[in-house]
């Protein structure tokens, strides 16, 4: 194993004062020994800024900006790495310890652009249960984003295709820097392990990216117009097969006793609407 390769660890940070402090000590206490760790501050607010400060000893590099977002977070502070190597970590999650050096060794083969790992998913302090993506080749992240936005990648694939998109400043960032770096070939490998750490809030990023997805979805599909066509008999077979899903979730919830009832009741109600008409 190349254990001499230095991994760049980017850390963007906007108003996380609560959980900044546990993301940076989980990069330092990764078991692997040559890396560097930069956080950029993203314009957070005093309470941010003053951890950060705590912080700024036992870190590489702080870099200081106003609020731009997350791509030109991470771009940033990619821009100012020195590694070969890019570790991204989001300021309210963590790795395990060994997950740098078991990242590193899948690098090793050159054909895997992008590394991540079994997830453990969380809710406030308590996990909830553990989420396995699938990894694949750029026809299976096509159809699903199959990774979170904390990855390793190399530093010269990311200058390839110019970095995370600035203009994607609601989410789904990640998935679609991911859809570019396979675009000419290669694999996001899994690491069969749950070696991440991701917390569920219903303030996060992901979770008001979800509430409009149809509305970024709109923006990859169209960027990545050429891809649709490439995959079109896979990405049909895939929209219908949710629109299927989304059909039988349907008729199950018409056959829900509360549905039932539901329907009695305004039933007398929408004969007395009928006949003021």
């Amino acid at each position: 194993m190349q254990n001499n390769i230095l991994v760049s660890i980017i850390i963007p940070c906007f108003n996380d004062a609560k959980y900044i402090e546990q993301a940076v000590n989980s990069a330092l206490n990764q078991t692997y020994a040559y890396k560097e760790i930069i956080v950029v501050d993203d314009g957070s607010n005093i309470e941010t800024k003053a951890v950060l400060q705590k912080l700024r000893p036992t870190i590489t590099k702080l870099i200081t900006q106003e609020n731009q977002g997350q791509s030109v977070a991470r771009n940033a502070g990619i821009s100012e790495s020195k590694g070969e190597y890019i570790l991204v970590l989001d300021s309210d999650d963590f790795f395990e310890p060994s997950f740098c050096e078991k990242a590193v060794l899948a690098l090793e083969d050159i054909n895997r652009k992008i590394v991540a790992c079994h997830i453990v998913r969380w809710v406030d302090e308590k996990k909830i249960d553990e989420y396995h993506n699938k990894g694949g080749d750029l026809k299976v992240l096509m159809l699903s984003n199959q990774a979170t936005g904390s990855v390793m990648f190399r530093k010269e694939d990311f200058f390839k295709i110019g970095g995370y998109d600035e203009s994607m400043r609601k989410g789904f960032e990640d998935w679609e820097y991911y859809i570019r770096l396979l675009k000419n070939g290669g694999l996001l490998h899994i690491i069969k392990e749950p070696l991440f750490n991701y917390r569920m809030r219903t303030d996060s990023t992901t979770s008001k990216a979800n509430s409009i997805k149809y509305e970024l979805l709109n923006y990859i599909y169209g960027k990545h117009r050429d891809l649709n066509i490439a995959y079109f008999d896979v990405f049909v077979q895939h929209l219908l097969s949710r629109i299927e899903k989304e059909e039988i979730e349907k008729i199950k919830n018409t056959q829900r006793l509360e549905f039932i009832i539901g329907k009695m009741m305004l039933k007398p109600l929408r004969w007395v609407k009928s006949l003021i008409r």
